[in-house]
């Protein structure tokens, strides 16, 4: 096995012909999330062919330490789960050298590694895709009654869908939009500018659901590889009986579909965490895609088991 340093061509060819691509393992988002540090695009070579890639975003921890976090990777071509012992055996020399306590991942299937302490998870654990295969007319059919009224309620009172780059530049209505949606809703918001700096990727686009020239909904959608994804939504806390955001994501779903996409993901749902979101993203029928977690490879223990209990001390406050 060989490890080598991808360029944006070669990583790209690989993460995005992946069924069910993951765009945060893509380039443009490691470019995205390395703003105030680095990041490694590492791939292994077996027999001439690139059989595994892994993107390292190096984030900072006190006293010049770090750790390197790699959102949904490694990824592994099939039938090669077994590069990824060389691969962590690899990774542990450049964390060495930048002073890096261990190496968080989140794999998409579980990997038979006892060095491997699962920790909490930063993406979410489930999310439902919707298999774009179906005719528009079975994808109705998947849905929950009440979604499909919902959808049938908002085209009849004349909500209208939006999502060309005209909206881009009235983001500041929906930092607006999502500060409101996050009072009402209880969670917490990035800054404006990492919304504004998200809007600008060139895979990334900004959904909005009108009515009357109002803002009721709008949405952060990623389309990448196979796949379309819901990243972000806010809605206002007007004219909620309009139902809006039913008909964004369906307006998008048939977007997606019509440009050849294979899959629309809803990116995370979980009843008991996140109970109304996660009914409202239910209601589209799908089908509810497991991984495996979240991963820490550590290289450091002493430094470890320090982080860990200032971690925990940090969630009580």
């Amino acid at each position: 096995m060989n490890l080598i340093f991808l360029d944006k061509k070669q990583l790209e060819s690989f993460v995005a012909s992946q069924n069910q691509a993951q765009f945060l393992q893509s380039w443009e988002w490691g470019e995205f999330s390395a703003v105030k540090g680095k990041v490694w695009r590492l791939g292994v070579e077996l027999d001439g062919q690139l059989v595994a890639v892994v993107s390292l975003l190096k984030k900072p921890l006190l006293l010049g330490w770090s750790y390197f976090y790699s959102p949904r990777g490694p990824l592994m071509a099939n039938g090669h789960k077994d590069v990824f012992a060389w691969l962590c055996a690899e990774i542990k020399k450049l964390a060495k050298a930048e002073r890096v306590i261990f190496w968080r991942c989140e794999p998409a299937k579980m990997l038979a590694d006892k060095n491997l302490v699962q920790t909490i998870d930063i993406q979410p654990r489930q999310t439902l895709l919707i298999d774009l295969s179906q005719s528009e007319t079975d994808l109705l059919a998947g849905m929950h009654q009440k979604t499909r009224y919902n959808i049938r309620l908002a085209e009849k009172k004349g909500v209208v869908i939006k999502h060309d780059r005209a909206t881009y530049g009235q983001a500041g209505a929906w930092w607006q939009l999502l500060s409101t949606t996050s009072k009402r809703d209880n969670f917490k918001l990035h800054s404006q500018k990492y919304y504004e700096r998200m809007l600008s990727l060139p895979f990334v686009e900004l959904w909005r659901a009108e009515y009357q020239g109002e803002i009721l909904a709008e949405a952060i959608i990623a389309y990448y590889g196979d796949t379309v994804t819901y990243i972000h939504g806010a809605s206002a806390n007007a004219n909620r009986q309009l139902m809006a955001p039913y008909l964004l994501h369906w307006a998008a779903i048939k977007w997606a579909k019509q440009n050849g996409f294979k899959y629309y993901d809803f990116y995370g749902v979980d009843e008991r965490r996140w109970p109304g979101v996660s009914r409202f993203k239910l209601g589209f029928g799908g089908q509810i895609i497991k991984y495996s977690g979240t991963f820490d490879l550590v290289f450091v223990r002493l430094y470890y088991w320090i982080y860990q209990i200032l971690r925990k001390l940090r969630r009580k406050l």
